[in-house]
């Protein structure tokens, strides 16, 4: 299995996670549960350090089979967000997701990592990605415009966030 790693300027890098990453991923999403609670309903889902450990060790063996590229966003040597593609190869698409630390919102650090890892899609062949977030989250919607990901639709009730459920946008690149 070989490192994955990219300069994403201004001493930001996009490496892949792994077990060394779990106890800083940990602190990092209790610093920033409250908004990721408003998006992910695996915040909900009571993120302790031993989960975000499987559900690492399940990424890593989704990397391993070729079907996910789950990344960390680093500032020097500090975690500071996570990016990831997840692969279908049946339909030859991709999944993307992504989060940053509140302090960091609006820097331009997500657009990079999310921007290279189009570039990965794109150079495996990937024929389309996709990005789904919450009709609300305005910030996410926004980058995937930005990016210049297609609204194709809205899912009704189609992700549970806590105790409800919300519509999710979806957004789709053709490469």
């Amino acid at each position: 299995m070989a490192a994955f790693g990219r300069d994403l300027g201004d001493g930001f890098t996009l490496t892949l996670r792994d077990l060394t990453t779990v106890e800083r991923l940990h602190e990092l999403v209790q610093a920033n549960l409250d908004r990721l609670r408003a998006a992910e309903p695996w915040a909900w889902d009571s993120p302790t350090r031993e989960a975000i450990g499987r559900q690492t060790e399940h990424l890593l063996a989704q990397y391993a089979m070729d079907r996910a590229l789950p990344c960390v966003i680093r500032q020097d040597d500090r975690i500071v967000g996570a990016a990831s593609l997840a692969f279908d190869p049946y339909l030859g698409q991709a999944s993307l997701g992504y989060w940053v630390d509140a302090g960091l919102e609006g820097r331009g650090v997500v657009r990079r990592a999310a921007t290279v890892l189009v570039g990965v899609a794109r150079a495996r062949g990937t024929a389309r990605v996709e990005i789904r977030t919450a009709v609300d989250n305005v910030r996410s919607r926004g980058l995937a415009e930005r990016l210049g990901f297609v609204h194709e639709g809205t899912l009704r009730s189609a992700l549970p966030l806590g105790p409800g459920r919300v519509d999710v946008a979806v957004y789709g690149l053709v490469l």
